[in-house]
């Protein structure tokens, strides 16, 4: 009687992004490169939260190689955007993990990072992550912005519409120019907007809306209690009848009245 032994077999199992690195330490360019990543992120993740799905991160790593990990090439993209993926909290993309590549990658260009933005990223990109959609934007020269649209493996130039914005086909959105303060910079910014060109308001932004149309609201019922009281005044009803019915002050009353 024969007996065969097998060898047993050992596999050696990518590392999860619990593992991996997640922070190389290199500050970001300038203040205005981190307002104008943080005006993508703030607008896009009021959009977000309308949604069941989806990923939003900047300036953290995106994993798509092993040698990628061997070499210690982590840095990331300043903005990238993935739909479909289940929401929550990462430290890094590990795109082994998480089963796809963001759909589309955003990089803010400056005088040391241009270069390779435009060109070794550009492909790393188009080739190896095949991400959907590409663009770039130099925060201090606001005229260097491109999109790119990958098609049939090789990124397609988008050509701004003619609300000057470049479509994101992802997203259903689009990116443009807007001349404005944030965080106490004026400069011109690139911002997420609807292809109407209504721009996608960030939470301070939001906040601050339905707080100005609270305030109007409340302006228009203060106008009509007051019309209200007048109406009552001019039946004959007295000053006291109509502060007990419309809940305003006698003094508010007695000068609506005279």
């Amino acid at each position: 009687m024969s007996e065969t032994t097998l060898a047993a077999t050992y596999v050696t199992l990518p590392p999860t992004q619990a593992e991996l690195p997640y922070d190389d330490g290199v500050p970001i360019e300038s203040l205005r490169h981190k307002a104008q990543m943080d005006l993508l992120i703030d607008a896009l993740m009021v959009w977000l939260a309308q949604r069941e799905d989806g990923f939003i991160g900047g300036n953290m790593f995106v994993y798509y190689s092993l040698m990628q990990v061997k070499n210690q090439d982590f840095r990331g993209p300043d903005f990238f955007a993935v739909l479909g993926v289940p929401k929550g909290e990462r430290r890094s993309w590990v795109v082994w993990e998480e089963g796809k590549a963001p759909d589309i990658v955003i990089e803010l260009l400056s005088d040391s990072t241009a270069a390779q933005d435009k060109n070794e990223k550009k492909l790393i990109y188009q080739n190896q992550l095949r991400v959907s959609e590409y663009f770039w934007f130099d925060p201090f020269n606001p005229d260097d912005w491109a999109g790119f649209l990958l098609e049939k493996g090789v990124y397609q130039p988008l050509i701004p519409d003619e609300q000057n914005q470049l479509v994101s086909h992802s997203l259903g959105l689009a990116l443009q120019h807007w001349q404005g303060n944030y965080k106490g910079i004026d400069a011109t910014w690139l911002r997420w907007a609807t292809l109407k060109g209504e721009l996608l308001p960030t939470y301070e932004e939001q906040e601050r809306l339905r707080a100005e149309s609270a305030e109007l609201q409340l302006q228009q019922l203060q106008s009509q209690l007051q019309q209200t009281a007048r109406n009552l005044l001019q039946t004959g009803m007295t000053v006291e009848q109509v502060a007990g019915l419309t809940g305003l002050s006698i003094p508010e009353v007695e000068q609506l009245g005279s």
